[in-house]
């Protein structure tokens, strides 16, 4: 028999050796309300499905949507149904997943004969989707030794899946099948398709749209948020991997292998500083209009890399002849002990009112003036705001940069003219993925960016920062992205090796979190996240690089 702790009811029962998640849950379930069905749990604080298998006493936690863990596994199982369907109505086809986006997927079905995609096959595609999940399949998983894996896959023409696997150092993999379709997936899945109730596809901007559940209520689908910006700049780098032969993670790892790694490297360098130079220019052509633009707005959700960016612009601004000078709203936040609080308690950093807007927004009207204007710097210390001599004064020719989290929430400059702002907002647009069925979440970059950075600067444990990431996140829906297509342009400081030169960083970090703690589950999905990437040396990245700001070295 194994002893199995049960957190959700803070009670043990007994199983005999072998007892599965799923037979286990009914035990439970009488003990504690479950509103949602159970997806998945964290067994010893690692997630697994529901077919888990217990051969020792071990603690478990089952998982519901409004979990990251539950829903992580809701959505790859939404997935891999969206791919049986389209594969079984096209035999031969394509399906690509490319990225979340507007709380969904965007995706595609390139059919074997080349013809678009009408309503009509969008219709069939639904209705089989819906046929598989009356019927309830199950999801299968089999452990094999990965050059099994590597041949089933080959043989199905998953040349993606194939160079994923060649380029991991894995000895042994998982692969899962529904009913006769084999397909790759690195978290666990939904125990049968009866639990995927909820989802809807659409036409959406050449592709498709594939919905999922309201994260707060799952009964419902979640609200449909309209984004063409941000999918013009996920789209521009879509095409330049497109034009590099870079589609997924495996072709990445294969070009680090032959030694390319120092030329990707100058490549996403020099992308993004032509992007930078092009919003200098922009910036140049509206402050010499008739009605000049003076003050540039800039924004973006954590780890985004909006102080680098800042000061990489104003170097570009200088030699348009324009002399920037900034602060950033930090700087105007309240003292310590006025800071806004959670429900709990503690203390919310990201609430607009952590800034003292009224404040900020009189320095700013000074300025526009000709006035001079002591400007605050916040001790982060001590919790205080301080005078330490800073004067800012707008010269002619000159042009204020305020850059911070609340920067673009029109309540921060409302008294300030429309025609004087510039708005940019600065976002990680990840638009590589592991393979043709395995998006990279949106956060990722900047969760393991946040980790190394405060680790490095002594800032936050890596626990610390995992424990605070779903209130950060939090946080940036209510209060940032609102405004994100409000932005006179988006910048995307997402590298496009990363992942690959942050891994040394990252892994070292996360082996500092103890297994016991429930922020482990997160630290062991990030590791296996990152072994899929061939590490690369930070050798080549230049001190002046967004990524600099992160991983240390940085020159600005």
């Amino acid at each position: 028999m194994v002893k199995i702790f049960c957190k959700n009811t803070q009670s043990s029962k007994t199983f005999p050796e072998g007892t599965s998640l799923l037979e286990m849950l009914p035990a439970f379930e009488q003990e504690f309300e479950t509103p949602y069905p159970i997806l998945a749990a964290k067994v010893n604080n690692v997630c697994q499905g529901l077919k888990y298998r217990a051969f020792n006493s071990r603690q478990v936690e089952f998982l519901d949507y409004t979990s990251y863990a539950g829903r992580s596994v809701y959505c790859n199982s939404l997935c891999f149904l969206f791919c049986k369907a389209a594969q079984d109505i096209f035999p031969g086809g394509k399906v690509t997943l490319r990225r979340p986006i507007s709380k969904g997927y965007f995706c595609s079905v390139k059919k074997n004969d080349g013809t678009e995609l009408t309503h009509n096959d969008l219709d069939r595609i639904k209705v089989r989707m819906k046929e598989i999940v009356d019927a309830d399949l199950p999801f299968r998983r089999y452990e094999v030794q990965r050059e099994e894996a590597i041949e089933l896959f080959r043989s199905l023409g998953y040349d993606d899946k194939v160079k994923l696997l060649e380029t991991s150092a894995d000895v042994y993999v998982n692969y899962y099948t529904l009913g006769d379709t084999p397909d790759y997936y690195y978290e666990a899945l939904c125990s049968s398709t009866g639990c995927l109730k909820v989802w809807d596809v659409s036409m959406y901007r050449g592709g498709l749209f594939l919905r999922v559940p309201n994260r707060h209520n799952p009964e419902e689908l979640a609200p449909f948020v309209e984004q063409p910006k941000t999918f013009e700049v996920f789209h521009e780098n879509l095409k330049w991997n497109k034009i590099m032969r870079l589609d997924n993670v495996g072709d990445v790892n294969l070009a680090c292998k032959r030694g390319e790694a120092s030329d990707l490297i100058m490549i996403a360098e020099a992308l993004q500083e032509k992007k930078i130079v092009q919003i200098a220019e922009e910036i140049e052509r509206r402050v010499n209009q008739p009605d000049p633009v003076r003050i540039v707005l800039i924004t973006g959700p954590s780890s985004s890399g909006k102080s680098t960016f800042c000061k990489r612009l104003s170097i570009q601004l200088k030699a348009c002849g324009i002399r920037p000078i900034s602060f950033s709203t930090d700087d105007y936040f309240v003292n310590r002990l006025d800071t806004p609080r959670l429900p709990d308690g503690s203390f919310d950093f990201d609430n607009f009112d952590t800034v003292d807007h009224q404040y900020l927004q009189s320095d700013v009207m000074k300025l526009l003036a000709g006035e001079t204007v002591d400007v605050p710097e916040y001790n982060f210390v001590t919790g205080l705001r301080e005078f330490n001599g800073k004067k800012l004064k707008l010269e002619p020719g000159s042009i204020l940069l305020i850059e911070g989290i609340h920067a673009l929430n029109p309540r921060l400059t409302d008294k300030v003219a429309e025609s004087y702002k510039y708005r940019i907002f600065i976002n990680t647009i990840t638009s590589i993925s592991l393979d043709d069925h395995n998006c990279i979440p949106t956060s990722d970059n900047r969760l393991l960016r946040r980790i190394v950075r405060d680790f490095n600067k002594g800032a936050f444990t890596a626990q610390e920062s995992i424990m605070h990431w779903p209130n950060v996140r939090r946080s940036e829906v209510k209060w940032i992205y609102p405004y994100q297509e409000c932005a006179d342009v988006l910048f995307n400081s997402a590298y496009l090796v990363e992942f690959a030169v942050i891994r040394a960083h990252a892994e070292r970090i996360l082996m500092t979190v103890p297994k016991n703690c429930p922020e482990y589950s997160e630290v062991h999905r990030l590791k296996k996240f990152l072994s899929y990437f061939v590490p690369v040396s930070d050798k080549d990245v230049p001190a002046t690089s967004l990524l600099r700001g992160f991983i240390g070295g940085s020159s600005l």
